[in-house]
């Protein structure tokens, strides 16, 4: 019979803790704080903005949610949904001049993870606190949002 390894954690003062395998309550970390988020979809890069849309339209059948342009980036983005309300794909497109037009891999095709917070500003102290960077910040008519960097160098977007 295999042994079950049952991980328990609380939080208290900010902190969170865990039960560890000495069970020992420990910090899980001094230093940072759990943002509450809600992981809302996932952005992709895309070299043909009308193909990718084919593809996830007529053969997937998602349906296009909401589509723009973003001058600050120089890119395009389409959000694509299966069900209303339900998880998006974003595709992502750079015009040639952008700096965020990199050599396309596939595979290497994931743009960013997205994260709501319930307030922006919280947040990005929180991660600059944690030692996570804010490499970008985002502002149009429809809002505000920003960028940090995951461990392995993974963009992720937190907006309010």
């Amino acid at each position: 019979m295999k042994h079950m390894h049952f991980q328990r954690q609380f939080s208290s003062d900010k902190k969170t803790f865990i039960l560890d395998q000495q069970n020992k309550w420990t910090p899980l970390c001094d230093r940072m704080m759990i943002m509450k988020t809600k992981f809302t979809y996932v952005g992709i890069r895309v070299t043909d903005v009308q193909k990718s849309i084919d593809f996830y339209t007529k053969l997937l059948g998602m349906k296009v949610a909401s589509r723009g342009k973003n001058e600050q980036t120089k890119g395009e983005y389409v959000a694509l949904q299966s069900e209303e309300e339900g998880f998006t794909l974003e595709l992502n497109y750079y015009e040639k001049d952008s700096p965020y037009n990199t050599p396309y891999s596939a595979g290497e095709g994931l743009d960013h993870l997205a994260f709501k917070v319930d307030n922006l500003d919280k947040a990005l102290e929180e991660a600059r606190k944690a030692g996570h960077r804010v490499i970008l910040e985002m502002k149009s008519k429809e809002g505000r949002w920003a960028y940090i960097e995951d461990p392995d160098g993974i963009w992720i977007e937190v907006f309010a």
